[in-house]
């Protein structure tokens, strides 16, 4: 998986395969994890933090000649979605260990143009839409880097963003649930649906956060003129996991890559 420090840099494109999972979140446990995915594991516990690129496709005005442009910027891995990092320092009630994947997760903030990109990109093929705080399908590529082992892995696919209300019954959220419960599986017998929500799955990735990073969900813009008189000061802490604002704006987003 790595080459000498002069070779050739190995550069590894990832296929997350799906399995026949029902929509309803009653995931099959028949397929085991991705080859790749013990390899790529091992060689992120060089990166601390686990940064990567993420590049997204950024929609421009119709008048003129090109549609889209990309965008690219540093995000930090938060972990395979079902399987919620370690932290105890996280305050939130967590889901069962039910459920694993080999869906890769970040966090972005509402406010954010790679929030819209996911969401407004996805294409009329796309398995997901737009709808209320969810929804994606996005096409996006994320490149780590990883200098110890001189090695390079793209994961290229598909985005979905999971935000408040995610158990709710609105087109996105449904259609979300229905295409990433579709690329889990269930690791421990099915003990009933109380048992698992994907509210609380993303209220745990909410919680995994410092105060300090929940409390910039409920600061300025990102990318406008910090204005201290509005209320909307950097470094606030948010101890509360329900906080309004904040939760507001956080969004837990997932990716599968299956390359082009």
């Amino acid at each position: 998986m790595s080459t000498p420090f002069l070779g050739r840099l190995s550069t590894i494109s990832t296929h997350l395969s799906s399995n026949p999972h029902l929509a309803t979140g009653k995931m099959s446990s028949s397929a085991g994890p991705a080859p790749w995915r013990e390899p790529f594991s091992h060689h992120l516990t060089h990166l601390r933090p686990p940064i990567f690129t993420l590049a997204t496709l950024h929609p421009v005005p119709s008048h003129t000649s090109i549609t889209v442009l990309p965008r690219a910027r540093t995000c930090v891995f938060r972990g395979f979605w079902g399987t919620l990092p370690p932290n105890e320092r996280n305050p939130a009630v967590l889901n069962p260990p039910l459920f694993r994947s080999d869906l890769l997760t970040f966090t972005t903030d509402a406010r954010m143009s790679k929030t819209s990109d996911i969401l407004d990109t996805a294409g009329p093929d796309s398995q997901t839409v737009s709808g209320g705080s969810s929804g994606g399908g996005g096409p996006v590529e994320a490149v780590f880097w990883v200098d110890e082992t001189k090695t390079q892995w793209r994961v290229r696919g598909k985005a979905w963003v999971l935000g408040p209300g995610i158990d709710g019954e609105g087109e996105g959220e449904r259609k979300v649930r229905e295409v990433v419960g579709e690329r889990m599986r269930r690791v421990k017998e099915w003990e009933g649906d109380d048992d698992w929500s994907w509210e609380r799955e993303v209220e745990g990735h909410f919680g995994n956060l410092s105060p300090i990073m929940r409390g910039s969900f409920k600061g300025p813009e990102p990318g406008a003129e910090v204005d201290y008189h509005q209320g909307k000061r950097l470094g606030e802490r948010v101890d509360d996991l329900r906080d309004e604002e904040a939760r507001g704006n956080f969004r837990r987003d997932v990716m599968e890559g299956k390359g082009f």
